[in-house]
């Protein structure tokens, strides 16, 4: 195992604690003086929502084992956003801190936190991808050759003998496995509005 695999295991088991920095920064650093506050407020919460949106679109693929924090694996999911791309949970979350950056003025952050993620992400990525050829093989290796890890490719097709799990989840089994996010996404407005504020 890696290096970067290594560190993408200790990263997963971490990640309920490590987007606190994060928070604290958009919390504490001051807006710039002179920026527009509600074209800010409208870009950001704009962004926020293409990142929820992808990660409810991801959700009613995958289901409530995006929500693990162990090694447990799920079937190969192959349908839905995860046609396009191998990691639309983390795009989503990338999306979410950049529109959260924005939102709270301080659109210079915005890379910061998306570089910082990327990081992050990625090295997690190399760890879960090693878990699943690992336990899923061939088929795995079949999705990872066909779907790239994080832009879509405007050239590939997907394959109608690729393996899939093309089943969805209902609207609600969605929504319930996503409230711990939409809550979030509440309370950060909530707060970022308290801080405009005061």
């Amino acid at each position: 195992m890696t290096f970067a695999s290594r560190l993408g295991g200790w990263l997963f088991r971490q990640r309920t604690w490590l987007p606190l920095p994060l928070v604290a920064a958009l919390l504490l650093i001051p807006p710039e003086s002179d920026a527009p506050g509600a074209p800010l407020w409208i870009t950001g919460a704009l962004v926020v929502a293409i990142g929820e949106g992808i990660r409810l679109w991801a959700v009613h693929h995958i289901g409530a084992i995006s929500r693990t924090r162990s090694d447990r694996l799920g079937p190969l999911v192959s349908s839905g956003p995860f046609a396009l791309i191998r990691n639309p949970l983390y795009v989503g979350n990338i999306l979410l801190w950049a529109g959260f950056a924005i939102t709270a003025q301080l659109v210079w952050f915005a890379p910061i936190a998306i570089v910082l993620l990327a990081l992050e992400y990625h090295a997690i990525v190399r760890w879960e991808e090693g878990l699943l050829e690992e336990r899923i093989g061939q088929p795995y290796e079949h999705y990872m050759a066909r779907v790239p890890r994080w832009l879509p490719s405007l050239s590939s097709r997907p394959e109608a003998s690729a393996p899939a799990v093309a089943a969805t989840f209902s609207w609600r089994q969605t929504l319930f496995s996503e409230r711990g996010t939409l809550i979030a996404i509440g309370a950060g407005f909530l707060l970022l509005w308290l801080k405009a504020r005061f």
